[in-house]
């Protein structure tokens, strides 16, 4: 069993920067893809940006490319989502998520692919 726990969320205006932080409860924290979802009010939680197990593959959505950044600390047993030139479509709560693979460079999708999520943190954007 993995516990994910994310924090740095918060309050923003437009234009803003925050960094979020999961932090992973597994002595191999090394063997986990990861990624990271959000689920706005009234939405379904939607994908945002994945990880590979060893950091050097990533992939974001559309609607984030350029202006978040994942990467990982495997000696920290933390993943990141640098977030800037944020928007108020940005709010939601985000939720990172974590999957064994033996695949190095392997980085998943969609919902079902992750095993463990953590509990979120809320972001909010003020316009």
């Amino acid at each position: 069993q993995v516990q994910l726990v994310e924090s740095g969320g918060g309050l923003v205006q437009t234009g803003g920067s925050l960094r979020l932080s999961c932090a992973a409860s597994t002595r191999t924290f090394s063997s986990y893809a990861m990624g990271w979802f959000r689920q706005a009010p009234g939405s379904e939680r939607e994908f945002v940006s994945a990880i590979s197990r060893s950091g050097s593959a990533n992939y974001y959505v559309d609607s984030v490319k350029g202006r978040f950044t994942v990467s990982r600390d495997n000696a920290k047993n933390t993943v990141y989502l640098q977030m800037n030139s944020l928007k108020p479509e940005d709010t939601a709560v985000y939720y990172c998520a974590a999957r064994p693979t033996s695949t190095l460079n392997s980085y998943y999708r969609t919902r079902l692919e992750y095993m463990y999520w953590g509990q979120g943190t809320q972001v909010t954007v003020s316009s």
